[in-house]
């Protein structure tokens, strides 16, 4: 694939004024950009939300199906708390100052039955290289089902896409599993974003995850220790069902509102904007302010900073938003942000609502 370009030339003062504060910053209160100790404890949490449950399963075997499918939810909240906290950190580089802690915890993906290979390639180098831009991010292009771009071809049932998309997004980790992460990687094998990789070894330690997960998700369960095997389905999809909507409502909240716009290259796959500019011009906050929220979503309410510096852990991302607010307000470029988690969704769903009249 032949990247596409930013103007480097446009913003260059604001790029260089914001990157010299937000230095200046973690000099003055003498911190590291990575992860630090309250990140580590609520890692620690958010993994015994989702190992411990499965341990209790196995161990005590319940036959009580309200027992099992209450062990399988609170799987399902330990799977997104392990997906914003720390696989998300994990794979940018920004959970703990060691390379090798970050690879280790970014296999969590692996844990909860994704790919983080999958993950690196479509979330750090398509998503956040190429934020909102039509054909590139695979955040909102070729979706099918659900229009949520301007360049997307418009299809009938997209009229009603603000009614069904909720449901929709449910199905997300359980398409990880069931063919997602196997479409991904041939695609990724097809287009040489292996990241250096050889595909053998990429496509064989993904298969082997893939049997592992269902090995532990089935057939110990049901084959080996004898629990019930509808109770089990049935809680793997509750568990599923949770986190991928939990998980999908998260992250389109961050650029398919209104605000956020939906650059496209020229001829020669030249973009206006620097990339720092890009990033505001194409990407919302929401529900600042709030630390109970900013906790529980691993700081992906912050998403503009998040995508300003992903590779700072988003424990710092409440100390930066005024940094980037200011100097974004100086230099009259974009701040998008919503007060609260349910006005963001209300502008989610009128902009799905718009994205699905035709053109």
């Amino acid at each position: 694939m032949k990247a596409l370009k930013f103007d480097k030339s446009q913003q260059h003062e604001f790029v260089r004024q914001l990157k010299a504060r937000v230095q200046d910053y973690f000099a003055e209160q003498e911190r590291r950009p990575s992860g630090n100790r309250q990140l580590y404890l609520k890692a620690v949490l958010m993994l015994a939300l989702y190992v411990l449950p499965l341990l209790a399963l196995f161990i005590f075997q319940p036959s009580h199906y309200v027992l099992i499918l209450g062990l399988y939810f609170v799987m399902g909240l330990g799977m997104v708390g392990i997906g914003v906290s720390v696989m998300h950190d994990a794979v940018h580089a920004s959970f703990s100052s060691k390379s090798w802690v970050n690879r280790l915890f970014a296999h969590s993906m692996e844990l909860v039955g994704g790919s983080s290979f999958n993950w690196q390639v479509q979330h750090n180098v398509l998503h956040h290289s190429y934020t909102n831009i039509s054909g590139w991010d695979e955040d909102i292009s070729h979706k099918t089902i659900l229009r949520l771009e301007p360049e997307e071809p418009w299809r009938a049932m997209h009229r009603y896409q603000h009614i069904y998309a909720l449901p929709i997004y449910s199905l997300l980790t359980l398409s990880w599993i069931i063919w997602g992460d196997y479409q991904s990687l041939y695609r990724y094998t097809k287009k040489n974003l292996l990241l250096g990789k050889k595909p053998l070894a990429v496509w064989s330690k993904l298969i082997a995850f893939k049997l592992a997960y269902l090995f532990v998700q089935f057939i110990l369960p049901i084959f080996i220790l004898g629990i019930p095997a509808l109770a089990v389905i049935l809680g793997f999809l509750l568990m599923h069902l949770l986190a991928g909507f939990l998980l999908s409502s998260i992250f389109q909240l961050a650029h398919v509102v209104e605000g956020p716009d939906y650059p496209q290259a020229d001829e020669k796959g030249r973009l206006s904007n620097s990339w720092m500019a890009h990033q505001l011009a194409t990407t919302a906050n929401f529900s600042r302010g709030k630390a109970w929220i900013s906790w529980c979503i691993g700081g992906l309410n912050y998403q503009i900073e998040h995508h300003l510096f992903p590779h700072i852990s988003h424990v710092h991302y409440p100390k930066l938003a005024p940094i980037v607010q200011q100097t974004a307000a100086e230099f009259g470029l974009p701040y998008h942000e919503h007060p609260s988690f349910f006005k963001a969704l209300q502008s989610h769903l009128r902009c799905l609502r718009v994205l699905g009249q035709k053109k």
